[in-house]
């Protein structure tokens, strides 16, 4: 494996750290001049590292392409217009002036000058005179894994990319900056090494949680490596013969044109790696324990499945972004359900962040398979409206007219949306007989009822918000207590270590991680679900069977934490789902009949370029060495 040595010049003055940076790193340094200032001292060097973890890219808002550019998430003209994710989703992205971009010119945040930093850090650790040999050792490996994981995020959006191995003197010529892409295979394992080098030295669980929760740990590393293997084993980055011109300059190829299944098995290993670390440090799937004995099994499964996100440090989150918290992400998918809410007690909740209808058709019938294999679903009329029965009274208020959409779904369906005649559990009601409704219709109190706050689709991702807050309807505000973002759950390994399986030719050994995930939902394994109520009862047997499922349980059970964005890309699905029509209610309508009307509210455009991330135009020509993304 070639490491190259970037040819960038090492301008050691600080970058102070961004908006939004964490509670572990509060403290920046202070317009420090020279590396010796900045690792005089144990606390200066602390400070320093706490600035690596400040270039950490934006999760929880607007900034991260992964929740608004693609097609789970959907907000009104009025508001996102001028948003680069909106403009993205809609085939906007351009050269000149890249939407969302982390690669050098007019980036959000430039990652190449983080991992300038992250090699400052490591090469200068060793100078505080006041440093033990323990915190030394493990500050740096924070520091590798952090380099590790902001390479892997640039080779997921850019694929080839420099590999930054270390920083060159600022006495180098100026051809010496002038770098050049290496493949992406190549920077894969070099991700893979730096990360075993940091997981060797990293705690497997946190001790000093007062400070230091969301800092690296054994567990996060091994997660970004079986994160790396995965997406260079899938289609996208593994045999694409989309990119059999994408060559350097001396006819290497940029991107595997040959498909290796030894990809897989790698990946295999690595999600087992983390899954196993993962247990050391006492993760697994959350469940909601606390319950009164007047609650129903209803209740307690749906706040497990929200709980997995939304109650902050649960045990089952490997890594949570500790200062990227979900806080205003909650206010905009909060649907107001409050009673007696006034004009200004309104305004106290955005509740614009919506899902489309797709999304909506995306979770499994109640006999958990998808609703238009199900024998026993009545797919073709979906869209017709009828009253709720008492089958559904905790999940829909009885007698109540809704789509045949909302009926007879699974768990997550109502554990993840709020829709029209909908029951939300908690917003201060704790009695599950007489949960809140969500009332959609325009001017009704969750339907439009002014210029902005109000859902484009109807249906609102009430999996992001914590059971416990209340807009309130008596007086002003919003009671929000925020969770850190989830960047890794224990499902989403379980998931990613079942696909790595079944693509290297274990399908039968993938089935029990899955189920693991599904009964949690309160839905029977996979193998009897598709054998008592799908069109297609041997599905789950063959590798491409599982296949379909295992991607649409990622889908469904990773719904809008961010990796629906990147799995349709790296399965090639992208242009499958990206070139279609928005489809949503008509939230015009006042009456049952009027609202009840699937409109198109927009298009999402997607063009084989798309799947990478284009560099400035300014970059391309200021480095003559360095070769633009396919179709840009």
């Amino acid at each position: 494996m070639k490491i190259k040595i970037i040819k960038t010049l090492a301008n050691i003055a600080l970058v102070v750290m961004a908006a939004s940076c964490s509670k572990y790193v509060d403290v920046v340094p202070d317009n420090i001049a020279v590396i010796e200032d900045a690792f005089e001292t144990r606390d200066s060097a602390e400070r320093y590292l706490a600035t690596l973890y400040g270039y950490m890219p934006p999760v929880n808002g607007i900034n991260n392409p992964a929740l608004a550019a693609g097609d789970e998430i959907e907000v009104n003209d009025n508001v996102s217009r001028n948003w680069a994710s909106t403009t993205i989703s809609r085939g906007g992205q351009n050269i000149i002036s890249p939407r969302l971009s982390y690669w050098g010119t007019g980036s959000v945040t430039n990652l190449f000058q983080a991992l300038r930093d992250c090699n400052i850090f490591i090469a200068n650790i060793d100078k505080p005179f006041d440093i033990t040999e323990g915190e030394k050792i493990k500050w740096i490996a924070e520091a590798k894994a952090l380099k590790a994981y902001y390479h892997f995020y640039l080779m997921r959006m850019y694929g080839p990319i420099p590999i930054i191995d270390e920083n060159i003197e600022v006495s180098a010529g100026v051809d010496a900056v002038r770098v050049s892409r290496d493949p992406v295979d190549e920077v894969a394992n070099y991700i893979v090494q730096i990360l075993d080098e940091a997981i060797a030295d990293l705690p497997i669980v946190i001790e000093d949680e007062a400070s230091e929760l969301g800092r690296m740990t054994a567990p996060i590393a091994a997660a970004i490596k079986a994160r790396t293997l995965a997406t260079v084993a899938s289609p996208l980055f593994n045999g694409n013969a989309d990119y059999t011109n994408f060559l350097d300059a001396d006819g290497n190829e940029l991107i595997s044109t040959t498909f290796d299944a030894e990809k897989w098995t790698r990946a295999a290993t690595a999600a087992k790696e983390a899954i196993d670390l993962a247990d050391q440090g006492g993760h697994f799937l959350y469940k909601f324990l606390e319950a009164p004995e007047i609650w129903t099994d209803t209740t307690v499964t749906e706040l497990s499945i929200r709980g997995s996100i939304a109650e902050r440090w649960n045990e089952e989150i490997v890594w949570g972004a500790s200062g990227r918290t979900v806080s205003t992400l909650q206010n905009w998918a909060q649907a107001k359900i409050a009673l007696d809410l006034s004009a200004e007690t309104r305004e106290s909740v955005q509740s614009y962040w919506n899902a489309p209808v797709r999304i909506a058709e995306m979770f499994y019938s109640e006999n958990g398979v998808p609703i238009d294999e199900d024998i026993n679903y009545n797919f073709a009329n979906r869209f017709d409206v009828s009253a709720a029965d008492a089958a559904h009274k905790y999940y829909i208020r009885t007698g109540f007219e809704t789509a045949n959409l909302n009926m007879n779904r699974e768990p997550r369906f109502y554990a993840s949306l709020g829709f029209d005649g909908g029951l939300w559990f908690g917003h201060g009601v704790k009695d599950d007989e007489n949960s809140l409704i969500v009332n959609a219709k325009k001017g009704e109190r969750t339907g439009k009822t002014d210029a902005n706050r109000w859902g484009l689709s109807g249906y609102w991702p009430k999996k992001l918000v914590y059971f416990e807050n209340v807009q309130r309807g008596t007086s002003s505000g919003y009671s929000n207590r925020a969770y850190p973002f989830p960047m890794v759950r224990l499902a989403d390994l379980y998931l990613l270590y079942a696909e790595a399986l079944n693509e290297s030719g274990q399908t039968g050994q993938a089935i029990p991680w899955i189920d693991l995930i599904r009964e949690r939902a309160g839905l029977d394994g996979v193998v009897n679900s598709w054998a008592t109520a799908s069109n297609n009862p041997t599905k789950p047997s063959t590798q491409a069977g599982l296949r379909d499922i295992i991607q649409d349980e990622r889908m469904i059970e990773l719904v809008f934490e961010g990796h629906r964005f990147w799995d349709l890309r790296r399965w090639k699905r992208a242009s499958e789902f990206l070139n279609s029509d928005i489809r949503a209610w008509n939230a015009e309508g006042e009456t049952t009949e009027d609202y009840y009307k699937i409109i198109n509210v927009g298009t999402y455009k997607f063009l084989n370029r798309d799947y990478l991330w284009p560099i400035s135009e300014a970059d391309i020509i200021a480095n003559s060495n360095l070769i633009q993304n396919p179709g840009w």
